[in-house]
C-alpha cells in the first residue's frame, strides 16, 4: 500500500511519515499544487490531506480530484472542528476527518478501517487472488501453499496489480508508483520487471493473468 501525506507543518509531517512507514509505503508533500499533481497520477491507495496548505487548500484539492473522478480515499486533517467544516469536507468527497491534535494510533486505525471498507485490505492484512496469497505485513508471497521469492519491487508490482485487478494500469502509472516520479530509471524498466514477474508466476500458470494492453500498459485479470 502507498499513502500520500499532504501537510505543510514539517515537524508534524515527519511524525506522520515515520508512523505510517511502520505499516505502509509513504510519500509526503507540503504544497497544494504539488499535491494535486501527485494525486492526479493515480498511484496512491489513500491520501492524508491537510486543509490549510500553501498555493492550493485541501478542500480545493479534494473538489478538483473528485470532479475528475479520482476516487482515492481521503482523510482530512485540520485544526478546524466546527460542524460546518466537517459537513463541507464530507459533502465534496472526504472519507474521514481528524481534528488536530490527534493521536497517531487513531490515524493509523482510521487508515486501516478505510482500506478494509474499500476492499483494498482484508482483516488479515493480506491480498488474495485464487490460490495466490500476499502477506503484506511480512511481504511474502504464496501460491498453492508454496512460497515464491520476490524482490522488493517485484513484490510491489504484484501488490499493485492485485490492488487494481481488472483495471488497465498505464506504464507511466506503474513507473510512478513503483519507482517514483523522481527516479532516474527509464520507463522501459517496467517491461523488464513485468517480464520477470511473469517468469516467477509461469511455474504455476499464473503468468497468463498479467495481460498486455498494446501501447497502453497492463491489466491483471482472470477474464
Amino acid at each position: 500500500m502507498k499513502i500520500l501525506v499532504v501537510e505543510d507543518n514539517k515537524k508534524l509531517l515527519e511524525s506522520i511519515e515515520k508512523e505510517i512507514k511502520k505499516h505502509f509505503q509513504c510519500e509526503t508533500c507540503g504544497d497544494g499544487e504539488e499535491a494535486l499533481y501527485l494525486i492526479s497520477q493515480g498511484i496512491y491507495d489513500l491520501i492524508v490531506l491537510d486543509l490549510m496548505l500553501p498555493n492550493l487548500n485541501g478542500l480545493d484539492i479534494l473538489k478538483k480530484i473528485r470532479d475528475n473522478y479520482i476516487e482515492t480515499p481521503v482523510i482530512i486533517l485540520t485544526a478546524k472542528e466546527s460542524l460546518d467544516d466537517k459537513v463541507g469536507a464530507f459533502s465534496i468527497g472526504a472519507n474521514d476527518y481528524l481534528t488536530k491534535p490527534f493521536y497517531m494510533e487513531e490515524l493509523i486505525a482510521r487508515i486501516y478501517a478505510i482500506l478494509r471498507t474499500n476492499g483494498k485490505l482484508s482483516d488479515k492484512n493480506s491480498l488474495e487472488f485464487r490460490d495466490l496469497h500476499l502477506d503484506l505485513s511480512k511481504r511474502r508471497v504464496f501460491l498453492n501453499g508454496e512460497e515464491i521469492i520476490l524482490q522488493n519491487k517485484q513484490f510491489e508490482l504484484l501488490e499493485y496489480f492485485l490492488l487494481n485487478k481488472g483495471t488497465i494500469l498505464l506504464k507511466e502509472q506503474i513507473y510512478d508508483r513503483i519507482w517514483g516520479v523522481e527516479s532516474d530509471a527509464t520507463i522501459e524498466i517496467v517491461e523488464v520487471y513485468v517480464s520477470n514477474l511473469r517468469k516467477k508466476l509461469s511455474k504455476y500458470d499464473y503468468d497468463k493473468y498479467i495481460k498486455t494492453k498494446r501501447k497502453v500498459g497492463y491489466m491483471f485479470d482472470d477474464k
